[in-house]
């Protein structure tokens, strides 16, 4: 199992960035993805997450109007689009899996708790640095 992220870099505020997260060794369509962050001395946070059933995500509030998360279960990647970067958005930002395609829906909701719960992620990708500075 592997999730490589990519992407990441320095801009300058107002600028964007695209991470991807290419997933590998297990079957994507059958969880929720998303895309955490930490910065220095901070704790680790949810910024955008994905469900597998229906594509509802979970967003922070930080980031609202600005990131935009996608999925292409096909090619096995996910994105994050990153539009009018702030200086508070860097960080190592990480991609992470947790099921969520139980039968009996049990586990519906497990996109929006990745992302308030990193600790529920199953797996986890390397980091890419994110570097918002003029």
């Amino acid at each position: 199992v592997q999730l490589q992220a990519s992407g990441g870099g320095l801009v300058q505020p107002g600028g964007s960035l695209r991470l991807s997260c290419a997933a590998s060794g297990f079957t994507l369509d059958q969880y929720a993805i998303g895309w955490l962050r930490q910065a220095p001395g901070k704790e680790r946070e949810g910024v955008q997450c994905i469900s597998s059933r229906d594509g509802s995500t979970y967003t922070l509030n930080s980031v609202k109007g600005r990131f935009t998360i996608s999925r292409d279960n096909a090619k096995k990647t996910v994105t994050l689009q990153m539009n009018n970067l702030r200086p508070e958005d860097a960080a190592v930002y990480y991609c992470a899996a947790v099921g969520d395609s139980s039968e009996d829906f049990s586990d519906y909701d497990n996109f929006d708790n990745l992302c308030r719960n990193p600790n529920t992620a199953l797996y986890w990708g390397q980091g890419t640095q994110v570097t918002v500075s003029s």
